[in-house]
């Protein structure tokens, strides 16, 4: 005698839209949302975002947000960013694991101890650092204001600047001051090859090399223009060349197409074959997660109370500087 078993139940995935386009948007209606992008994200990703920006840019648009959810498309210090900000609303990552790899070789410990080896110092960091930096700093800076935030400050006023070394280096040459560097680095702008870069160069004679100024000395001696991500943007769209090679994260030609079609935009090569030039951590996010991450309301963005009010005072003297 044989016994027909019952089939086990099968719980079907929940069935993707068809257009994720238009069920974010549904989304972002239901939520009262707002989406906030950097310029390194994925081409569709800055599509659908109601702001576009650098670090500088997007912690402005988070001050000024009126919605109730903030939807962050960029990385871990980013999201935190508009946190520390807007403690009330409900701040949303697509990807916990959208770290970065500057912000990481900053651990708060080891940042704490060197604090306290140059106790008369005044600590600027670069926002691109973790909360736990941001409480133990005086000043938060971006590419975009660091050299104005750093001619603001005395002169006989020692500084510690924080976390990348050649952004650091980069305002020191530029404002005259010297300072104590934390020895921290983007790994995207520590890639690119100066051999690959003269090539280039010599290829498309024309052309104009901008870099941002978190890439290395001996990339930034080859440099036309030098500036932060939206620097880099208005200089190309107020440039009469018709070339430009792009020495940053390669995300930002998107919006330097759509707002000079016309002109042409050479990535610069890293220094193997990969898409080293693309921050992996940045291109975790995806239309998909976003989808995921509006509808179920997670993973969200949390910060201790402590630190959120520490890292809050720096980041409104920065605001107040710029």
């Amino acid at each position: 005698m044989f016994l027909t078993l019952p089939k086990p139940e099968t719980h079907a995935a929940p069935a993707k839209p068809l257009d994720l386009f238009q069920a974010i948007a549904d989304l972002k209606q239901e939520l009262n949302a707002v989406i906030l992008a950097h310029y390194y994200q994925d081409p569709d990703l800055q599509d659908i975002a109601d702001y576009i920006g650098d670090s500088l840019g997007l912690s402005q648009a988070a001050v000024n947000c009126q919605a109730d959810v903030i939807v962050f498309l960029g990385v871990h210090f980013m999201a935190e960013t508009a946190k520390i900000l807007n403690p009330q609303k409900l701040v949303l990552l697509p990807d916990l694991d959208a770290g970065c790899s500057l912000a990481d070789s900053c651990p708060p410990d080891r940042f704490a101890a060197f604090k306290a080896a140059h106790p008369d110092h005044l600590v600027i960091s670069y926002i691109n650092c973790s909360a736990a930096i941001k409480a133990l700093s005086d000043i938060i800076c971006t590419s975009a204001n660091a050299v104005k935030i750093v001619n603001q400050i005395p002169k006989e006023q020692p500084i510690i600047f924080a976390p990348d070394r050649n952004l650091g280096r980069y305002v020191s040459q530029q404002t005259g001051r010297e300072m104590v560097l934390w020895d921290g680095a983007c790994m995207v702008h520590e890639i690119f090859s100066e051999r690959k870069l003269v090539d280039l160069k010599v290829q498309y004679p024309s052309a104009e090399i901008i870099a941002h100024p978190e890439c290395e000395e001996n990339i930034l001696r080859h440099a036309d223009f030098i500036g932060s991500t939206t620097g880099l943007l208005k200089y190309v769209q107020r440039s009469d060349r018709q070339a430009f090679i792009v020495v940053t994260e390669s995300g930002v030609i998107h919006q330097m197409q759509k707002a000079t079609p016309t002109k042409k935009f050479i990535p610069a090569p890293p220094t193997s074959n990969c898409a080293c030039n693309e921050c992996p951590y940045m291109r975790l996010n995806t239309l998909e997660k976003v989808y995921l991450t509006m509808k179920n309301r997670t993973p969200e963005i949390t910060l201790d109370e402590s630190i959120r009010q520490a890292a809050l005072k720096p980041m409104q003297r920065m605001l107040e500087m710029s």
